[in-house]
């Protein structure tokens, strides 16, 4: 298949810095991320580790585009255990508008490639598939 266009536009340095932080120390519990002026991906919110998943979803604009890093907490059956994996959402849901959905699209890689250390990736296009059962279960397969 043909390689999806980039469009050039790279997560700024506190977008990179604030991911480290939420990866190695634990201290946020999610992440969202928002393209500006169509030139760079910088943080439009930072959840604190006392909120919760739920929050994260709610914190996703219903008619727009986000990328979002969330500290996923899960509960592993097979093994029975209770651990947090990193979680990449692309939230691109159908009522966005089109150029803004191909832009979230072709700046995906240029983010992901940034942020080392994602263990879950997410594509959601409406609010079915970030519920937490369908992401868990997504969560637990890796």
């Amino acid at each position: 298949p043909p390689e999806e266009m980039s469009t050039g536009i790279e997560p700024n340095d506190a977008a990179i810095d604030a991911f480290e932080e939420l990866k190695l120390k634990h201290t946020h519990r999610y992440i969202v991320y928002k393209i500006d002026s169509e030139s760079e991906i910088v943080i439009e919110k930072i959840g604190d580790k006392s909120e919760t998943y739920e929050d994260f979803v709610e914190a996703l604009p219903e008619n727009e585009c986000r990328y979002g890093i969330v500290d996923f907490p899960c509960h592993n059956h097979s093994r029975g255990i209770d651990q947090e994996k990193v979680v990449f959402v692309v939230w691109a849901p159908d009522t966005a508008k089109i150029k803004e959905k191909m832009l979230v699209a072709g700046s995906k890689d240029a983010l992901k490639k940034k942020l080392t250390g994602i263990q879950v990736e997410v594509q959601a296009t409406d609010a079915s598939e970030i519920e937490r059962e369908a992401v868990e279960e997504k969560a637990n397969r890796v």
